[in-house]
């Protein structure tokens, strides 16, 4: 062989992030209650811990996108008061609330409200049983309406906002106080979501990024009750190429999130949790199967089988599997 040729096939042509583990106190298991708050990736890594049967709630009110608007539905859920008709406001006949998704919209004010305050209960009853909360910051850049931040503009003027960006300091002393207060005594995954903000531009969002990165590292650094799992790293740095990203160029790709959650099962799941995954997983890929003839005698015992499984993992919440399994028994 050449010699050049041997050199370029030691050549490293990637560099792989490596990860220290969580320390046993930090680490997620099949006991551990979970509240993931956040952007769209905040919902991609719980989506799976709820397939694998981990109890976790994830954004009760809808997708957040800036540390402001989180911290603020952390503190509503912490708060659990009612959200008033008062806090409604009207666009192309649908009242919406300037801190919840534009999914709990409504024509009728009194289905708003009903839909709100669920959700709010729904957030008040996750935060109070989490032992572990997931926080993902998107982006830094904020919408400033009357001098407040709004989780979503709603597809208003954008005359009626004022955007600017975050400064690391102001949401440095945000957390500092929320770990002082509403998430007292809880321990905190803190990510900076590899999605990009094209919106704000490429350089707009590079900014944002390391605004969000910066503080993440500070509050960590303050805080033993804070740990930082490096998903904007490895999806920046360690596979940084276009092909993990979706069509859009903006998510990541199916390949990238599998990826990204390899890495933080080993960073992140305790040992147990590890242990029980892949039986897990089979499970989850079981209920997902639609049989063709529901009233075999093969479809029955292939339920019975999932269901002594379901019996062998009793860690899991599995109870809608379950229940799905059981309806072709009875």
């Amino acid at each position: 062989m050449h010699p050049t040729c041997s050199s370029l096939c030691r050549r490293k042509f990637r560099t792989e992030i490596e990860i220290e583990p969580f320390p046993p106190e930090a680490r997620i298991g099949y006991g551990n209650r979970m509240l993931a708050v956040g952007s769209c990736f905040a919902e991609e890594m719980t989506a799976r811990l709820r397939r694998l049967g981990f109890a976790c709630t994830v954004n009760p009110s809808g997708v957040l996108f800036n540390p402001a608007s989180v911290a603020a539905a952390l503190r509503s859920y912490d708060a659990d008061e009612p959200v008033g008709r008062e806090e409604l406001h009207e666009q192309d006949e649908l009242r919406f609330h300037f801190g919840f998704h534009s999914s709990f919209a409504a024509a009728d004010a009194d289905e708003a409200l009903a839909r709100m305050n669920a959700a709010r209960r729904a957030g008040a009853e996750a935060l109070r049983k989490a032992d572990r909360v997931l926080v993902t910051f998107g982006t830094a850049w904020v919408y400033e309406r009357e001098g407040r931040i709004v989780a979503n503009c709603h597809r208003r003027p954008a005359s009626e906002f004022v955007r600017r960006r975050l400064s690391v300091g102001e949401i440095v002393a945000d957390y500092d106080e929320l770990l002082h207060t509403t998430l007292a005594g809880k321990q905190v995954l803190l990510t900076v979501s590899p999605v990009r903000h094209t919106a704000d531009g490429l350089t707009g969002n590079c900014a944002s990024k390391a605004v969000l990165r910066l503080a993440a590292e500070e509050l960590a650094g303050r805080h033993d009750r804070i740990r930082y799992f490096p998903a904007y790293e490895i999806l920046t740095d360690d596979l940084r190429d276009y092909r993990f990203y979706a069509d859009d160029l903006v998510h990541p790709s199916a390949q990238a999130a599998e990826y990204v959650w390899e890495k933080f099962s080993e960073a992140v799941l305790d040992r147990r949790a590890r242990q029980i995954v892949p039986a897990a997983a089979r499970i989850a890929a079981a209920a997902a199967h639609r049989p063709q003839n529901p009233r075999s005698e093969a479809f029955r015992a292939f339920c019975l089988r999932q269901i002594a499984a379901i019996a062998a993992l009793p860690e899991a919440d599995f109870s809608e599997e379950r229940a799905y399994f059981e309806q072709y028994l009875q």
